[in-house]
């Protein structure tokens, strides 16, 4: 049973704005949840330029929902009037262009800011206990993310939003069994039409925002439950003074505010150049073919996706079916790299050897063929990251800690993930198709044998307080 509700007492002087608070904090947590979540959260105060893209990314976001709420104001989800209402946005409405190309931006920039909180992840190992769920949570934003995009590429009803769609649709055709029917239940008909339009705009404008919305949360307050991690990777709870707070932490507010306000700043100075002088940025954020209205009987002579997705595009594109003898060939190496190196138990490596036995059946041009397998790489290129927590088993959770070839290895990953990327919006030449498949083999190569580089190499002494020259 409650016990008898007790009102804040303030002297009659008090400010208005005062006694509102209060009377706000009588009935509802504000302050509280305030002072929880940032302004007497503490964080090391050690904290880079590298941890003030989350805060970026909550502010893309906020400016995706609102530029939406408005593009909807005016947006036909009708296959008969979707790209006249667009055009209409563009041309009739006050402002209209401007809020288009905020929120067209807005998708790229929102990729750029989270692809770079990602690498802050890799490079401090954010991911690592005891934040594994905060990685969870954050991987599957991203995946929200992606479809949240996909499903709003295809709104404009242009030639690369119509054709790539239904590219990326057919895809699940390669599925076994339940391919053509799963094809069929996400377009609503047997082609792209007015019918896949209307599912995707309620996937986009209703169902993915409040998944996105609900996961943000979920991260955020995972992120307090255990803390922040810093450039370091020690954690500052370890060291605590007689009030219990941690050494080598500074409350969020202001120290932080005032430094996130000034990435803000840099932000929208970028942001607004790209917004008011390249748009399009050269057809990367917006397609030169996305400008011509949905033809179904004429195909765009390359089509490929937006440049946020093509890392994983140039996946799937690489593999051919000779690529096929080659994955057969490295499923085969791990098997046995697994047997020499790893110290699982007999059973777990048989267990290993009969998938890998499995895996190689199934590569056979009679068993299964290499579309397939392409989309299976191409999933598993995506979701492998969410095993990052358990691949990496180093010392030390920061790169400043490892030896000095393990940065090389992650410079390498990212020439691979950034030459994927680039390959995926050109056409796939014979020579750009091999370069894609070798970067293919080591994106994987860099994660699968993670749990051994990761542990190899002289480790730097990782010291009990922070590193921090006050500036």
């Amino acid at each position: 049973m409650a016990g008898p509700f007790k009102e804040t007492k303030l002297p009659a002087n008090a400010p208005a704005a005062e006694k509102a608070l209060a009377w706000v904090d009588d009935r509802f947590p504000l302050t509280k949840l305030w002072n929880d979540q940032w302004g007497r959260y503490y964080a090391p105060k050690n904290f880079n330029v590298w941890y003030v893209f989350g805060s970026l990314a909550l502010l893309v976001l906020v400016l995706q929902i609102v530029t939406g709420i408005f593009l909807t104001m005016h947006y036909k989800p009708d296959a008969a009037l979707a790209f006249g209402s667009v055009e209409y946005i563009m041309r009739e409405v006050p402002w209209g262009w401007l809020v288009r190309y905020m929120h067209s931006t807005g998708a790229s920039a929102f990729f750029i800011v989270v692809y770079l909180h990602m690498t802050r992840a890799l490079l401090y190992g954010s991911y690592r206990k005891p934040r594994e769920l905060v990685w969870l949570f954050g991987f599957g934003i991203f995946l929200c993310l992606m479809a949240e995009a996909f499903f709003g590429y295809l709104l404009p009803w242009g030639q690369m939003s119509y054709w790539g769609a239904q590219v990326i649709v057919n895809l699940f055709g390669a599925i076994p069994v339940i391919g053509p029917d799963l094809s069929l239940w996400i377009r609503g008909d047997y082609v792209v039409s007015d019918a896949t339009l209307n599912r995707f705009f309620a996937f986009h404008v209703i169902a993915l925002p409040l998944v996105l919305l609900g996961l943000l949360a979920a991260h955020i307050l995972a992120l307090h439950e255990v803390g922040s991690n810093n450039p370091d990777g020690i954690e500052v709870k370890d060291n605590l003074d007689e009030h219990g707070h941690p050494v080598d932490a500074i409350h969020s507010h202001p120290y932080y505010t005032t430094k996130d306000l000034f990435g803000v700043s840099v932000f929208l100075l970028i942001f607004s150049a790209v917004v008011f002088f390249a748009p399009e940025m050269g057809g990367y954020f917006l397609e030169y073919n996305n400008f011509l209205p949905a033809d179904s009987m004429k195909t765009p002579p390359h089509i490929a996706p937006t440049w946020y997705f093509t890392p994983f595009y140039s996946v799937l594109r690489a593999t051919t079916a000779d690529f096929m003898y080659v994955l057969m060939a490295a499923v085969a190496a791990y098997v046995v790299f697994i047997w020499l190196k790893s110290r699982l138990s007999y059973r777990a490596k048989i267990a290993i050897a009969a998938i890998g036995l499995v895996l190689i059946i199934g590569m056979l041009p009679q068993v299964l063929e290499a579309k397939f397998w392409g989309v299976v790489l191409f999933g598993s290129s995506v979701m492998i990251l969410a095993f990052l927590p358990w691949l990496d088993h180093s010392p030390a959770r920061s790169l400043r800690y490892r030896p000095d070839w393990h940065t090389w290895l992650f410079v390498v990953f990212a020439l691979c993930f950034l030459t994927l990327g680039y390959l995926g919006t050109q056409l796939p030449t014979p020579s750009f198709t091999i370069l894609s498949q070798v970067c293919t083999l080591l994106y994987f190569a860099f994660f699968l044998l993670m749990p051994w580089w990761s542990t190899m190499g002289t480790f730097k002494p990782v010291p009990n307080r922070l590193s921090f020259t006050p500036h």
